[in-house]
């Protein structure tokens, strides 16, 4: 590995013919500025995970309900009444915090801090998130065997890549073509069960590209700095997810009664009133992504509904933006909190389109769990404390709905998907390091 390039590649012999690797981009090309434990419930149907996430937080006043309690003891606050038709499937979590001083990238620090559970790596200006979110650590588990180990996709995700990352470096791209997203999932390789499977003979060599090259990589690790690493371990790891994904092709689709094919979206949506069309695009999103949890393509989605920021992105009938609003509209900011409600109303759409195609005894959405939520919790601020938790379904029973439980001693948010992760099955020892490191789950949260 002396004469290791940009351009140099991993090779080895499978099958008799010569199969190669590249390498990702590694620090020591560049120059020296771098610039270049709950069980699952016992239903048969698998556990699922979706993750819906808006930019710029929300008015704390008006999130966050008055009272607490359970059932009737507890009502919608102004801002989460468009879950109204779903209170009984809903849990609202507040009082968790997000520990953040507020130097450094405001927005995406106290993100990474909630979906990692870790701050920020920084580089200078540049930031990348400092591990896995707890989308990709959930669909690490769920996802295996699925065509799709997650998916993601958004009407405006900032920069087109929302808060999901499967590592540093590694953030995950969000679909924003309704279309594209069917196409990729519903388009030649699907079939309905019983259908019968695509199959192609040269699956069996492509999946195990790996293997041939195992010594190289070791060697290969031996020589490079921790970043390098780091890089390496995320490059090969998605070639692995790949050749699982080529592995699942060559199987028949669960035999699930109410896999189907979702309407087929259009090619493209012209603008309503001048405005990018943000709740019809959504609610193809839903669609699509409905039908694909049921027929079993993927059990982990996130919904990157808006970014952080985004001054350039107007709401429909709104003549600035809402991180704009955020910070210069006055105190009580009712059009914030109009914003807010535009992105839960979205949030809405998603949980009608789960709920409306039946389960077993129940629907999709009773076998799964949604959690909305943003990238901080006051935009005006920035602010981590009080940070917006909403869940709805119940995990196959699993978890307590129609409560709100607020947090009397500001323990930390890492809780949260700390209890969900263990909710779905999932081994979970702890969820973040350091001083965001959560190792108790909340009890209230489970029946």
């Amino acid at each position: 590995m002396r004469d290791l390039n940009r351009r140099t590649l991993l090779k080895g012999l499978l099958g008799g013919s010569l199969v190669s690797i590249a390498l990702p981009p590694l620090e020591r090309f560049l120059n020296t500025h771098g610039t270049a434990y709950a069980e699952p419930g016992a239903s048969g149907f698998p556990q699922r995970f979706g993750l819906f996430t808006w930019g710029n937080g929300v008015v704390p006043d008006r999130w966050i309900p008055e009272s607490t309690g359970l059932d009737d003891e507890w009502s919608l606050s102004d801002e989460l009444k468009p879950l109204a038709p779903w209170k009984d499937r809903t849990t609202v979590i507040s009082g968790l915090n997000v520990p953040f001083s507020g130097d450094g990238e405001p927005h995406f620090e106290t993100a990474c801090r909630f979906l990692v559970g870790k701050p920020l790596l920084m580089n200078g200006d540049d930031w990348t998130f400092s591990g896995p979110t707890f989308d990709q650590v959930f669909a690490a588990t769920l996802g295996e065997g699925t065509r799709f180990r997650s998916i993601e996709f958004g009407v405006n995700p900032k920069s087109n890549v929302g808060l999901t990352y499967t590592g540093p470096f590694s953030p995950n791209p969000a679909e924003m073509s309704p279309f594209a997203l069917f196409e990729r999932v519903f388009g030649g390789s699907f079939s309905l069960p019983g259908e019968g499977g695509v199959v192609d003979p040269s699956l069996g060599v492509r999946r195990s590209v790996l293997d041939a090259v195992m010594g190289q990589i070791t060697q290969l690790k031996g020589t490079v700095s921790i970043a390098d690493k780091i890089r390496l371990d995320q490059h090969f790891e998605g070639i692995r997810a790949i050749e699982k994904q080529l592995a699942t092709l060559q199987e028949d689709p669960p035999d699930l009664a109410a896999c189907a094919y979702p309407d087929t979206p259009a090619l493209e949506y012209p603008l309503e009133g001048g405005m990018k069309p943000y709740k019809t695009l959504n609610g193809a999103f839903a669609n699509i992504i409905a039908h694909a949890l049921v027929c079993d393509q993927t059990r982990v989605f996130t919904n990157s509904f808006t970014g952080a920021v985004q001054n350039s992105a107007l709401f429909p009938g709104f003549e600035e933006s809402h991180h704009s609003l955020t910070h210069f509209e006055s105190e009580p900011q009712p059009l914030v909190h109009e914003c807010t409600v535009f992105c839960v109303e979205a949030l809405e759409q998603q949980v009608a389109a789960l709920a409306a195609i039946p389960e077993g005894d129940g629907t999709l959405l009773d076998h799964m769990v949604v959690m909305g939520t943003s990238d901080c919790a006051e935009g005006k601020f920035h602010s981590g404390n009080d940070f917006p938790i909403v869940l709805v379904g119940s995990a196959d029973g699993r978890l307590r709905t129609n409560q709100h439980w607020r947090s009397a001693a500001g323990d930390l948010a890492t809780r949260v998907p700390l209890t969900i992760g263990r909710t779905l099955g999932i081994d979970l020892p702890a969820f973040g390091e350091g001083e965001h490191e959560a190792k108790a789950s909340i009890e209230e949260m489970w029946t």
